[in-house]
């Protein structure tokens, strides 16, 4: 539960933390469907799009950007994503 410094480390854990989560459902990030992205700075999405290649096939999710103010503990970037598990 510590978190990481700088935002390349927060955007790859943040990516980890879902894969493992959708790993724990019997899924993995294949069946994401949408992304919801926040970020303190914006100037970083274009950071978090080169990563995300590396955990994400085309067709990608959707994805959603927000810039916030302030996340919790002081962190860059934090994540959501919405999984298909069907049939």
């Amino acid at each position: 539960m510590q978190l990481v410094e700088g935002i390349e480390a927060q955007i790859l854990r943040v990516f980890e933390n879902l894969k493992a989560v959708a790993q724990a459902a019997g899924s993995s990030l294949d069946d994401a469907i949408k992304i919801n992205v926040y970020l303190v700075d914006l100037a970083h999405f274009s950071r978090v799009n080169e990563i995300m290649a590396k955990y994400f096939r085309e067709p990608y999710p959707a994805r959603a950007a927000v810039g916030v103010a302030a996340l919790p503990r002081g962190a860059l970037v934090e994540m959501d994503a919405v999984l298909f598990i069907g049939n």
